[in-house]
């Protein structure tokens, strides 16, 4: 149990460290003084700071599989999600949309990672291949192919697939890093997110 604990605050520590100092200028001894260990003590738990990043990457996809499982989605399967999609109104996608954003904007170890990387991705090409993927990339691919199933199931109707995927995503990710910076523009950015699912459904024409 306490192998759990000591490898759980090794990640955390880190993560606070890296959205702080940035990536490169923490060392795995910064890292194991916030946990008050030794770095020797630390390498029994991870071989070196990249094992340590990658494992936060892995905390942090679990934990949103969790938040999108308690949701009633999956997150991670288009084709499951785009039979539950198919299936709830407007006002339930609008307050999982709700839902959702509030996640991203206030879980603290979402938020952090998102802090880290948005700053990293111009120092660091790894981490900007990471950053596009993560936030860019993956949730694009995702979404396209959720919407892919459901245009071929009538459920939403364009020519244009990627572009339609787009139109939905940016503002939400742009909305996003607004509240980042300006926290106090989150009931704005909310009820911004509102308008913007139902003007969705409009223009691309969800069937119910």
């Amino acid at each position: 149990m306490q192998t759990t604990s000591t490898k759980q605050k090794i990640l955390d520590e880190a993560l606070t460290l890296f959205s702080e100092k940035g990536y490169a200028n923490v060392y795995v001894s910064d890292i194991a003084d916030k946990v008050g260990i030794k770095a020797p003590s630390l390498y029994k738990h991870y071989k070196s700071k990249q094992a340590i990043f990658n494992a936060i990457i892995e905390e942090m996809n679990n934990r949103f599989l969790e938040q999108a499982k308690a949701l009633n989605i999956t997150g991670n399967d288009a084709q499951a999600d785009a039979a539950i999609y198919k299936e709830i109104g407007e006002e339930a996608l609008v307050q999982l949309g709700q839902n959702l954003f509030a996640y991203f904007l206030h879980d603290d170890y979402v938020r952090r990672f998102r802090k880290m990387l948005t700053i990293e991705q111009f120092r660091d090409v790894e981490l900007g291949r990471i950053y596009a993927r993560q936030y860019v990339d993956d949730p694009l691919a995702y979404q396209g192919m959720m919407f892919g199933m459901m245009v071929a199931q009538g459920v939403l109707v364009t020519d244009n697939i990627p572009v339609m995927t787009i139109h939905f995503y940016a503002p939400i990710y742009m909305l996003l890093t607004i509240c980042d910076r300006e926290p106090q523009r989150e009931a704005e950015a909310m009820k911004m997110l509102v308008e913007h699912i139902r003007k969705f459904n409009e223009l691309y024409g969800r069937k119910y």
